[in-house]
């Protein structure tokens, strides 16, 4: 079942609870808020509720500190088909103001979650902070929660590997080009997914033939040469590939690109809108003296890239 979004608290506020509420970000929709929309979603079965979910766009530190605003794991848009599939019946995409931010614990209680989203158990992690400054602790939710008559519940924090799972963790990751890590944090593959946008027509005359990824501003992108597959979410179509995200050094390049060389062959029409999942790091981009030397190495990556696909495939 699609959750049903709303944009702004007036919308929500005849059409929202009683729920399960839990509160974030979100960004990335990771194994950790997994967890939490799970806990919301047994409560709710149990109490005649809905699983209900708080999330804030844009990102806080936008008004709070935006010399720290993050890049995102994933757009508004993702996040909000991830949460609807982690199962979230509700979503309240709150608009993330400087009114809000001054809201005090109490005013952030009573206006939105009691009389706004009719909240009779809020779910969230043991480290939640809320209001002012983040002066609403745990045990200030829980205070007012018996004030105004819901229950709380404070779920640990989710380990993989040793490390607790979150957002701050899954971008290093991905900065660092961990992308096999940042897939199990996740619970699935990291992805990039928009319109296939026409590229300076290199590859096609000097090195091979891409796909050209437009992304949205603000979204993390890993830099170096993957093993990736990509999929044409319209029809289902999907092909082992090998992705160079960079700035092609080699060709003076300036701005971001990009550029997915498909593995297997492209029968049909070129994909107009693409998702490329990211599997494996190959090797950092790095600036070579020509492009016959770059499409050298290029044969090289393809080859290692070939390599993975075959020992995948006989798993599956």
């Amino acid at each position: 079942m699609t959750a049903r979004v709303f944009y702004s608290l007036e919308s929500a506020r005849e059409n929202f609870g009683p729920c399960a509420l839990t509160i974030g970000n979100f960004d990335g929709v990771h194994l950790g808020h997994q967890a939490l929309l799970a806990a919301a979603r047994r409560w709710a079965a149990g109490n005649n509720a809905c699983a209900g979910v708080l999330a804030f766009h844009p990102h806080p530190t936008v008004i709070v500190a935006p010399q720290r605003v993050p890049q995102l794991i994933c757009s508004l848009e993702e996040r909000l088909e991830l949460l609807s599939a982690a199962g979230a019946e509700r979503i309240l995409v709150l608009p993330f103001t400087s009114d809000l931010a001054r809201f005090t614990p109490e005013e952030f209680i009573s206006r939105i979650l009691v009389e706004g989203l009719h909240t009779k158990a809020v779910i969230v992690g043991e480290n939640f902070r809320f209001g002012h400054k983040q002066a609403g602790t745990p045990e200030v939710l829980e205070d007012l929660g018996q004030q105004y008559g819901f229950s709380t519940h404070f779920i640990k924090p989710v380990a993989c590997r040793g490390r607790i799972v979150s957002s701050t963790l899954i971008r290093q990751c991905l900065t660092e080009g961990e992308v096999p890590l940042a897939g199990r944090l996740l619970g699935r593959c990291f992805a990039l997914e928009g319109p296939v946008i026409s590229g300076h027509g290199i590859g096609s005359k000097q090195t091979v033939p891409t796909l050209n990824l437009g992304v949205p501003p603000g979204q993390l992108t890993p830099r170096g040469v993957f093993v990736t597959e990509t999929v044409e979410p319209a029809t289902g179509r999907r092909w082992p590939s090998i992705t160079n995200a960079g700035f092609r050094p080699t060709f003076g390049g300036e701005e971001l690109t990009i550029e997915t060389f498909l593995l297997a062959q492209l029968d049909g029409e070129s994909p107009e809108h693409i998702r490329v999942s990211f599997r494996r790091f190959l090797r950092a981009e790095r600036a070579f003296p020509d492009a016959q030397s770059l499409k050298s190495q290029i044969l090289k990556d393809v080859a290692r890239a070939q390599s993975y696909w075959r020992r995948v495939l006989k798993i599956y």
